[in-house]
C-alpha cells in the first residue's frame, strides 16, 4: 500500500473542500402556538428559541436562514420579539433570511413568516389574519345560581377588567377596543414595512383579517412564490447545498410530565391550543 500516495491524495482533496466549501443552509422550524403557557407547553417564546436563533446565525459557510412557520398566531409580543432577533442577526451577519409557510401561518404566524426577505408556501397554505383577538369566558350568572358570592377588592376601576366571573361592562369593551386597535397598528406596519411595494392587497381587504390559501396569497402580495424548503434551496444553491437544523430541545420538566398522569393545567392548555388550530382547519 503506498501510503505516501494516499496522503497526498487526502491532502489534495481537503485542500480543494476548504477552497470550495459546501454552501449551508440553517433551518430553524417555529412550530406550534406563540406565547407561554404551563410548565411543560411554552410554545414559542424568545427565551426558548433564543439560543437555536443565535446558534443558526453562527453558521459557518451560511449562505441562508431559512425559518419554517406553522403556527396558528399567539402573542403579539413574542411574535415581535422573535421576529426582531431574526431580523438583528440578519442583518448583522449579512445572510438572507427565507421563510417557509406549512399548513397555516396565520395571525402571529404570518408576523413570523414577514420576518424573511422572501416568503413561500404550499398552494392549500393557509395565510394571513393580519389581526387581533381576545377570547374569555363569562360565569358571572353561574356563580348566582350556586350561591357563590365572589370577593374582589381592587385599587382601580380598570383591575379585573372582563374577568370571567363578573358581568361585562361596556367601558372595558371600550377600552380593550382601544388596546386591539393599537397592537393591531403595530402588526400592520410590520407587514407593511417588511413587504414594501410587493404588498398588493388594500387596506381595507387587509383589515378583515381574512385568511388566504398560498395560491391567492401569492397574488395578493402576502407571500413571493409557491415552492418548498428542500428544492427551493437546491435551486438556489445546488444540489451539494447542506441542510443545518436547529431546535428547541424539552427540558427536564417537560420530558419528566410525559409520565405524570392527567394534570387539568395541562388538559385546558392542550385544549385551547387545539381551538386556536382548529379556527383555521377545515
Amino acid at each position: 500500500m503506498n501510503l505516501e500516495g494516499l496522503g497526498k491524495r487526502a491532502a489534495s482533496l481537503l485542500k480543494r473542500f476548504w477552497r470550495n466549501p459546501q454552501p449551508v443552509v440553517g433551518v430553524l422550524r417555529l412550530e406550534g402556538v406563540i406565547g407561554g403557557g404551563p410548565p411543560g407547553r411554552s410554545g414559542i417564546t424568545l427565551s426558548a428559541y433564543e439560543g437555536p436563533i443565535r446558534k443558526l446565525f453562527e453558521t459557518k459557510n451560511l449562505e441562508a436562514a431559512a425559518i419554517v412557520v406553522n403556527s396558528p398566531g399567539g402573542s403579539p409580543v413574542q411574535s415581535a420579539l422573535i421576529a426582531g432577533r431574526i431580523r438583528d442577526l440578519a442583518e448583522e451577519k449579512e445572510v438572507p433570511v427565507i421563510a417557509f409557510c406549512e399548513d397555516i401561518a396565520a395571525s402571529g404566524g404570518y408576523w413570523l413568516a414577514c420576518a424573511g426577505e422572501e416568503i413561500f408556501a404550499d398552494a392549500s397554505s393557509i395565510v394571513g389574519s393580519v389581526g387581533v383577538i381576545f377570547a374569555g369566558f363569562g360565569f358571572a350568572d353561574l356563580l348566582e345560581r350556586i350561591g357563590v358570592e365572589r370577593r374582589v377588592h381592587v385599587t382601580g376601576e380598570r383591575k379585573g377588567m372582563l374577568a370571567p366571573f363578573r358581568e361585562g361592562r361596556e367601558a372595558d369593551v371600550k377600552r380593550l377596543g382601544e388596546l386591539h386597535a393599537e397592537i393591531l397598528e403595530n402588526f400592520r406596519r410590520h407587514v407593511r414595512e417588511r413587504r414594501g411595494d410587493r404588498l398588493l392587497v388594500d387596506e381595507e381587504t387587509l383589515l378583515t383579517a381574512d385568511v388566504w390559501t398560498g395560491r391567492r396569497a401569492v397574488e395578493l402580495g402576502l407571500i413571493d412564490g409557491l415552492g418548498e424548503l428542500r428544492s427551493e434551496m437546491r435551486r438556489r444553491f445546488g444540489e451539494k447545498v447542506r441542510f443545518r437544523r436547529f431546535a428547541v430541545r424539552p427540558g427536564v420538566l417537560a420530558r419528566f410530565r410525559r409520565g405524570v398522569t392527567f394534570d387539568p393545567g395541562e388538559f385546558f392548555a392542550a385544549l385551547d391550543e387545539w381551538a386556536q388550530w382548529r379556527r383555521f382547519r377545515p
